[in-house]
């Protein structure tokens, strides 16, 4: 199985994403940076709207991920509840 990846800046906005993305992905491998965060997991890769929604305090979009994207690898599944990254088309 393919690893699918996701890379975002290192910032006070995406540290609520990284960590949902954390506690949902449970086989996801995490790499720190100075200017990034890596995450990378087989096969799949979910970001959950209520997830980071809880952590904000507010609604989020799944679609704001883009603004602390820096980059991604698999093809995306985006939904108004969730962002997918994985291989092929089946959820």
């Amino acid at each position: 199985m393919r690893n699918v990846y996701i890379a975002l800046q290192a910032t006070e906005d995406a540290l609520p994403i990284i960590e949902a993305i954390v506690e949902d992905n449970p086989d996801a491998t995490v790499r720190r940076y100075p200017a990034m965060v890596s995450i990378e997991a087989p096969g799949r890769l979910r970001v959950l709207r209520e997830s980071v929604s809880s952590r904000i305090g507010r609604e989020w979009d799944p679609q704001e991920l883009q603004l602390s994207m820096i980059s991604i690898a698999g093809n995306v599944v985006e939904t108004d509840d969730e962002f997918t990254l994985q291989w092929g088309t089946t959820q």
